[in-house]
C-alpha cells in the first residue's frame, strides 16, 4: 500500500467519524424530506449534519455541497438496504464494528462537551506563534509538487535515498523502482504551506525548484520533486484567524489527553491474562488504581498525538 503524503485520501465509509468540535452557521431543518429511497426517507436534518461536521463549507457554497452530499447519501442508503437484505447487520463481526463505533462517537462526544469550555487565545500567544512559525506564515509559500507515493520494505529505503539523491527527476526515481519492482503511484499537485504536512515542512520550505526529498510514510516513502514554488506570505493581521483554529485545536487535544489521564488515575483498571504481562502493574499512588496515566490513542483518535501540530 502506497501512502501519499501530500494528497491524502478521503475514504467513504458508512459511519462517519465526529471529525470537528465546530459547528457550520446552517439551518437544521429536520422535518424536511430531501429524497426518499426505495420509500425510505432521507432528511435535510442528515445533509446538515454533515455540513456542520466539515465545518469549511462556505456560505455561497451550500447549496451546491448540499445536493452532493445528497448524492452520496443515497448512495449509502442503497448499499445499507442491501446490506439489511442480506442480514449483514446481524453478522457478528458487522455488529461488533457497529458497537465499536458507536462507542467511539460517544467517548468522542464526551469529550468534546469536556473541552468545550477552554478560554480563548490571547494576542500574545496568537503573535508568539506567527513568529515562531515563518514558513506557515512570513516566509508561506505555494508549492507545486510532482509526487511518487511507493509501496516499499524498509531495507529499501536507503537505496531508495542514494537514487533520488542522484537523479535529476521523478523519471529517473520511477525508471530504478521499476527496476527493483516496487510499486508506486504518481501524482502532481499545489499546495500552499498550510497543506503541506506540518512535520515536513520545515524541510520543504528549505527546498529550491526542481529539487528531490524522500520522505517516509508508513509503508514506504513518499519522494517529491518541487516543481516550482511562489512566495505567499501572510501578515500577522492576516494569520491571526488561521492561528486561532491551530491553537484552538492544539488546546482541545491537550484537554482531551488531560481528561483521559484522570479518567484513567481514578478508574480502576485490572489487566488479565496475557495481557497482565504486557501491561505490569505499578505500585498504586494516592488517587490512581492504574500504572498508566497516558492518554488514550486508537484508530478513533480519541485523544489525538499533538506531535503533528506546529511548534
Amino acid at each position: 500500500m502506497a501512502d501519499r503524503l501530500l494528497h491524502p485520501v478521503v475514504m467513504f465509509s458508512v459511519v462517519v467519524a465526529l471529525a470537528s468540535c465546530g459547528k457550520a452557521d446552517v439551518k437544521k431543518v429536520s422535518s424536511q424530506i430531501a429524497a426518499k429511497v426505495n420509500g425510505d426517507e432521507i432528511s435535510v436534518h442528515q445533509i446538515n449534519s454533515v455540513i456542520a461536521r466539515a465545518n469549511n463549507v462556505a456560505l455561497d457554497q451550500v447549496k451546491q455541497t448540499s445536493a452532493q452530499i445528497l448524492e452520496r447519501i443515497i448512495d449509502q442508503e442503497l448499499l445499507v438496504q442491501k446490506a439489511r437484505e442480506a442480514k449483514l447487520d446481524r453478522d457478528p463481526q458487522v455488529m461488533q464494528e457497529i458497537e465499536g463505533a458507536k462507542r467511539q462517537i460517544l467517548a468522542q462526544a464526551y469529550l468534546e462537551r469536556a473541552v468545550s469550555a477552554e478560554p480563548k487565545e490571547r494576542p500574545e500567544e496568537i503573535k508568539e506563534f506567527y513568529r515562531q512559525n515563518p514558513a506557515l506564515f512570513e516566509r508561506r509559500r505555494v508549492y507545486r509538487f510532482h509526487e511518487l507515493a511507493v509501496a516499499a520494505p524498509r531495507e529499501k529505503l536507503e537505496a531508495l535515498n542514494g537514487e533520488a539523491a542522484r537523479a535529476k527527476n521523478l523519471n529517473d526515481v520511477a525508471g530504478w523502482l521499476k527496476s527493483q519492482k516496487l510499486s508506486f503511484n504518481v501524482a502532481t499537485s499545489t499546495k500552499p504551506s498550510e497543506q503541506v504536512p506540518l512535520e515536513i515542512l520545515p524541510q520543504v520550505s528549505q527546498m529550491k525548484d526542481g529539487q528531490i526529498a524522500v520522505f517516509p510514510t508508513p509503508h514506504g516513502a513518499s519522494v517529491v520533486q518541487l516543481l516550482q514554488s511562489q512566495e505567499a506570505p501572510l501578515s500577522e493581521k492576516r494569520a491571526a484567524p488561521i492561528i486561532e483554529q491551530i491553537l484552538a485545536s492544539r488546546k482541545r487535544t491537550e484537554l482531551a489527553q488531560a481528561e483521559v489521564r484522570k479518567l484513567r488515575e481514578k478508574a480502576s483498571i485490572e489487566y488479565v491474562g496475557d495481557f497482565g504481562t504486557l501491561h505490569p502493574q505499578a505500585p498504586a499512588q494516592a488517587g490512581s488504581s492504574s500504572a498508566s496515566a497516558g492518554a488514550a490513542k486508537d484508530d478513533g483518535n480519541i485523544a489525538r498525538d499533538p506531535s503533528s501540530a506546529p511548534r
